[in-house]
């Protein structure tokens, strides 16, 4: 038996440190790396804070987004960009809880790229000035909830883009062309209908009235709010790619369709009634229109559902919103 004067006092692990365990060790905290704090509201107000600093700094570019939404109708589609925004955020917002933040370096890289974009418009360019304004508001909000979270809302980041207005010049390129097919497309219509319509580029004439197909009939507008309809649609529902890409690039033939039905009895009108009547009538059909093409977009939309079956992004579950 041991002398109690050399016996050895051996102490556990968790007193021999002190009264704290190995992890609680002076230094511990040091060795271990730190974990990325969790997306919350406190990140979503900063980002916030941020994005509307970025627009009150540039608001310059965003009153002139404002005013050419409210003044030019073939712009108006801008001032529902918010709203799709909106939408696309808060149907993810339960995927961003468990998102951490961290990899704020890309926002800042987007900040960068659209400062550059913002000043190049500034001397050349007022659609890349617009454009560079919105990337800046971009920027700010990917350096306050970083790449992770902002990866998770990139349906509503790339729906921004509806923001900046269209190049009038672009417009016009695109107008021409549609003009000119629209009004193809009326005079046969009209021919089976049974109405005699006689056609010069997209001038069409019935009992001696011309009628021209303008820019505000060629159904550009259309087509332009109808493609923000279907990316709402086609990011807020649950669907595979090969679904979503043709349901996308169904909106401009709906819009043309629902054109050419509102251009024809617009013609008999004309040809038939007075000027004012069909004025009358133009105008108010335009917005029929607008509802008969979205209701013939989402019937196409439930048909694709009913031929597919549930068709749900992948690993996204029944839920989930890819």
């Amino acid at each position: 038996m041991a002398n109690p004067s050399q016996m050895e006092l051996v102490l556990p692990p968790a007193e021999a440190a002190g009264g704290l365990t190995a992890a609680e060790a002076p230094g511990a905290a040091e060795a271990r790396p730190m974990r990325p704090s969790l997306f919350g509201r406190r990140d979503l107000a900063v980002a916030a804070v941020l994005c509307a600093a970025a627009v009150g700094v540039l608001w310059d570019a965003w009153a002139d987004i404002y005013r050419i939404g409210t003044t030019d109708e073939e712009c108006s589609y801008v001032l529902l960009a918010p709203l799709v925004v909106f939408c696309l955020g808060w149907v993810r917002r339960k995927e961003l809880i468990k998102q951490p933040v961290r990899r704020a370096w890309a926002g800042l890289a987007v900040l960068a790229l659209g400062w550059g974009v913002f000043w190049h418009g500034y001397v050349s360019d007022p659609v890349i000035w617009r454009a560079g304004a919105v990337m800046i508001a971009v920027g700010a909000f990917v350096a306050a909830v970083g790449l992770d979270v902002s990866w998770k809302l990139w349906p509503a980041l790339a729906a921004c883009v509806f923001l900046v207005p269209v190049d009038p010049n672009g417009r016009y390129r695109l107008a021409e062309p549609m003009q000119v097919v629209t009004a193809q497309a009326a005079q046969h219509v009209c021919d089976i209908l049974g109405m005699y319509v006689q056609r010069s580029g997209n001038l069409l004439s019935v009992n001696g009235v011309g009628v021209t197909v303008a820019e505000a009939c060629n159904g550009m507008r259309m087509i332009l709010t109808l493609l923000m309809v279907c990316y709402l649609v086609a990011f807020s529902t649950p669907m595979p790619t090969w679904v979503r890409v043709p349901f996308l690039m169904l909106s401009p033939l709906v819009a043309i369709v629902a054109n050419v039905a509102r251009l024809v009895p617009t013609v008999w009108m004309f040809g038939h009634r007075s000027a004012a009547a069909a004025e009358r009538f133009h105008d108010a059909s335009g917005w029929v229109m607008l509802v008969i093409a979205f209701l013939l977009l989402m019937g196409v939309f439930r048909l694709i559902r009913r031929v597919t079956g549930p068709v749900y992004a992948g690993g996204a579950g029944p839920r989930g919103v890819q």
